[in-house]
């Protein structure tokens, strides 16, 4: 059973979602990037908009940290130049 979608996040939340995780220090769990958002919003609309940052491809998750994985990241440029090749 689906739940009912009340709230579907706009143009102006998922930008300001995206330019939370890009201008982070360090990677935020959910909830932290949640509280630290300038603007409050549900949290179901919060979850739906990371929902369409992921499945965009903007986005990617490890076990409990989000990854910005657009275009231009600093920090996932420098994560690939340090790993290790297999």
């Amino acid at each position: 059973m689906n739940a009912k979608v009340l709230h579907e996040p706009t143009l102006s939340t998922l930008l300001m979602i995206e330019k939370a995780i890009i201008d982070a220090d360090d990677y935020y769990t959910r909830t932290q990037l949640w509280k630290s958002l300038p603007r409050r919003m549900q949290y179901q609309t919060f979850k739906r908009a990371l929902e369409y940052l992921e499945a965009s491809g903007k986005i990617a998750f490890n076990s409990t940290h989000i990854i910005y994985t657009g275009v231009n990241n600093s920090k996932l440029e420098a994560m690939i130049k340090s790993s290790v090749k297999i």
